[in-house]
């Protein structure tokens, strides 16, 4: 399909949704995804091996994001970054030298404790039983649900990765990257121009480091003090004095920064994108039109965001005999 066609195909279908959701979900404020299983991975997968799994990941991320509520745009941020890179096999979580978890880019990850709870959990109530890459995925979907995002039906039955290479992470975007470049990386992973523009909206919650901006602030294009001109005056004084360190973190969304919402999306329009990729979605004309859609159709973003991560989450799995189990996330299993 060429780029326009696919465009429009988009556009027509976030305009039909809300007339198709109110159809579908007429007894009540819609809250789950339909379930378009793959032709291995399956919602039942762990129904006799492991029946109390998704209890226990839901129980481990409430309590968590009970203690640190910011743990939970961390788990969301983590899942995308292990299925960017080799797929969705838990290989973001491998703690060895050379690995993706060493690289520049995986810094600022957050949550792997996190992780290695649930898995304590499982391993002892169900011994090599439940992969990594799966705990991973069941918990980004609670994560989003902690932070008023919506549920949506996960399924299972992949498996953990043995190769981590930090190189390879290196690909994943960084916050300064040509629209093109991002519609090629989410097109690599089997994702389109609609996946990259709904999930970009993640950043509705979670924070990045104010050094990712810097030069944005000061050192546009390479040159001293000069500022992006397509930065919110307002916006840019208020970053200014937020971002006078570059390890100060400064929130992703200025308005509901911790509210699940298509908030974002209005913050766009208003030309107060953080990362230099957030405002560009608004001002290409291949991503703009969508960002316009979900900027004023909040009930679409819902919908459309746990399609995406359900998409996200179905990247390049690992099954059957492919892979392992692994016993413990940070490292292969010496069996």
């Amino acid at each position: 399909m060429k780029p326009s066609s696919s465009l429009s195909f988009h556009l027509l279908l976030l305009l039909l949704l809300p007339q198709l959701l109110m159809a579908e979900y007429a007894g009540g404020p819609y809250q789950k995804a339909p379930d378009d299983d793959g032709d291995k991975l399956d919602k039942h997968y762990y129904a006799r091996s492991c029946p109390s799994f998704e209890a226990i990941v839901g129980s481990k991320i409430a309590r968590w994001h009970s203690v640190d509520p910011t743990l939970s745009p961390g788990l969301i941020r983590l899942l995308f970054h292990d299925c960017a890179v080799r797929g969705c096999d838990a290989s973001i979580l491998l703690d060895n030298p050379g690995g993706e978890r060493r690289s520049p880019v995986s810094a600022t990850l957050r949550g792997f404790h996190v992780i290695d709870d649930i898995k304590a959990e499982i391993e002892r109530r169900c011994p090599k039983t439940v992969s990594c890459a799966d705990i991973l995925v069941a918990a980004a979907r609670d994560a989003t649900l902690m932070v008023g995002g919506p549920y949506w039906g996960n399924v299972y039955g992949r498996r953990d990765g043995r190769v981590s290479i930090a190189q390879q992470a290196e690909a994943l975007p960084k916050g300064r990257e040509s629209i093109t470049h991002l519609i090629d990386i989410f097109e690599s992973m089997g994702l389109d121009i609609l996946d990259l523009v709904v999930l970009s909206g993640a950043h509705t919650v979670g924070r990045a480091t104010c050094q990712s901006i810097q030069y944005r602030l000061y050192n546009y294009t390479g040159v001293p003090s000069k500022s992006d001109p397509s930065i919110n005056p307002r916006y840019l004084n208020y970053l200014k004095r937020k971002c006078r360190w570059p390890s100060a973190y400064v929130d992703l969304d200025a308005t509901t920064p911790t509210k699940f919402d298509n908030a974002y999306y209005r913050n766009l329009d208003n030309r107060m994108g953080l990362l230099s990729t957030d405002q560009l979605l608004h001002s290409d004309s291949r991503t703009g039109p969508l960002v316009a859609a979900l900027s004023s159709q909040p009930m679409v973003f819902v919908h459309q965001f746990a399609r995406s991560m359900k998409n996200l989450a179905d990247t390049m799995v690992l099954e059957g005999d492919e892979g392992e189990i692994r016993t413990n996330c940070n490292f292969v299993n010496e069996y």
